[in-house]
């Protein structure tokens, strides 16, 4: 996004707080015309800038109130196909990461108690044949989960 000008960059930061925010009202914060509003917007999803616009739902609400976070690990190439194959599909796993270090990869996963936890451990992760070993964080509390990126990061982060 480093060449976002500065009403961009703003558009950015209103929609990611608010995707389903007027284009009349976005106009306002930036000074510029509805239609220039929408021409902008559209442009910044041509670019792949914006990806979609979502709600955010309570986990809670859904009756899913455990968060966790599963490393998992093995040792033979050709367990990465299968366990992706795998997880893809799992409406649990919110996010899978491949990672440096001891450990292929990091799932974040939302469920409803540690029983069902404990259950995708062994029916959805273990069942993967190769996988030789999981680590599992369960989250007790979230001070600050936020999806929204920075379009003007500080200059450390540049």
């Amino acid at each position: 996004m480093n060449d976002l000008d500065p009403t961009d960059r703003k558009l950015v930061t209103l929609l990611q707080a608010d995707g389903r925010k007027p284009h009349a009202e976005l106009g306002k914060a930036v000074g510029l015309a509805v239609s220039s509003v929408n021409e902008r917007v559209r442009k910044l999803v041509d670019r792949g800038v914006i990806t979609g616009t979502h709600v955010h739902v309570a986990p809670e609400a859904m009756g899913l109130d455990l968060l966790a976070f599963v490393f998992v690990g093995w040792s033979q190439p050709d367990v990465e196909a299968r366990f992706l194959g795998r997880i893809e599909a799992e409406p649990a796993v919110l996010e899978c990461h491949h990672v440096t270090g001891a450990w292929n990869y990091l799932l974040k996963v939302r469920l409803r108690n540690t029983r069902s936890l404990e259950a995708f451990l062994a029916e959805v992760i273990k069942s993967v044949e190769g996988i030789e070993r999981t680590e599992t964080l369960i989250v007790l509390s979230s001070p600050k989960e936020t999806t929204a990126l920075d379009p003007d990061p500080p200059a450390w982060a540049r």
